[in-house]
């Protein structure tokens, strides 16, 4: 029997999508989606159909295998005595690197270091570099495996830690074994703010790539050092609002920039494991991406 095709963001009415977007970021709850959905479905059973077809699919989606011989991967525990105390993450590396390698933080998105995450990690290890993904959620018992569950958790967290945790993992990166001294960071939706974020905190951050992430504060925006690249859904109100700001800021502060906001795209469009995904634009923001690293993290620091 033939698979049937992958639903795209097409086969979804933009009010349901925007329901969903919702729902992922904790504005309203399951029922909520389900009642708000039921619109446009046959029934509660056909809104939570339109649920179910929205929800990730990890393994249709990997790249990537787990047990690829081409890398070293491994959970790594390290000290974050300002965040949480301990902290966690997937780090993935070429088998056979020759000479020191850039270095990448992976920030995730709202639901902690899921499968499709690592995935992303090792992608970026397959390209030649040191990546390292940690998991905001190891405090609490780490990725829960289930999505709704993760969201669950992730409200739980003190923020403030969890930034120390993030900014931990910024310098052990600095110094980790087999690296160039060179340092970039790419983050999604809850990453792509937290990569805002650290491009303020971290004066000798390379380069960035916020993927459709809440701005950095105003005022810290003279901080930034480091290359950006910003990502930006064409169809994401919620997070788009905050860019003209943002942009008069990076403008006003002599930061190096580009944005790359493609047309027809919605908030999620990189995630492969969802119908938001745009294969076309996303595998252009990923173009840019190891463009802006190549240029900015492989020469020794």
């Amino acid at each position: 029997m033939a698979t049937p095709p992958r639903k795209t963001a097409n086969d979804f009415d933009p009010e349901v999508l925007r329901l969903f977007d919702q729902y992922v970021h904790g504005m309203i709850d399951r029922r909520g989606f389900l009642s708000g959905a039921a619109r446009f479905a046959v029934g509660a059973a056909g809104a939570a159909g339109l649920l179910a077809a929205l929800t990730p699919q990890f393994a249709a989606a990997q790249q990537v295998k787990p047990d690829d011989k081409r890398l070293k991967t491994k959970y790594l525990e390290f000290e974050s005595p300002e965040g949480y105390g301990k902290a966690r993450g997937y780090l993935a590396r070429p088998a056979k690197a020759k000479g020191p390698l850039p270095v990448v933080l992976v920030v995730h998105e709202n639901r902690g270091l899921n499968p499709h995450i690592e995935d992303i990690t090792r992608r970026l290890a397959l390209e030649n570099f040191i990546a390292f993904a940690p998991d905001a959620l190891f405090p609490l018992g780490g990725y829960p495996g289930d999505e709704d569950k993760a969201r669950a958790e992730f409200a739980k967290l003190d923020q403030a830690k969890t930034r120390q945790d993030f900014l931990a993992a910024a310098k052990l990166l600095r110094g980790i074994e087999g690296g160039n001294g060179r340092l970039g960071v790419v983050g999604f939706c809850y990453g792509g703010g937290m990569s805002n974020f650290l491009a303020t905190q971290l004066p000798d951050l390379d380069a960035a790539a916020p993927f459709y992430g809440a701005p950095a504060a105003t005022a810290d925006v003279p901080k930034i050092k480091a290359r950006m690249l910003i990502v930006l859904a064409a169809n994401d109100e919620r997070v788009n609002a905050g860019w003209p700001d943002y942009e008069a800021a990076l403008k006003q502060a002599g930061v190096r920039y580009e944005l790359y906001q493609p047309p027809g795209t919605q908030h999620g469009f990189n995630n492969d494991t969802t119908p938001r995904y745009d294969q076309t634009a996303a595998k252009e923001a990923w173009a840019k991406t190891l463009a802006l690293f190549e240029a900015t993290l492989r020469k020794p620091a």
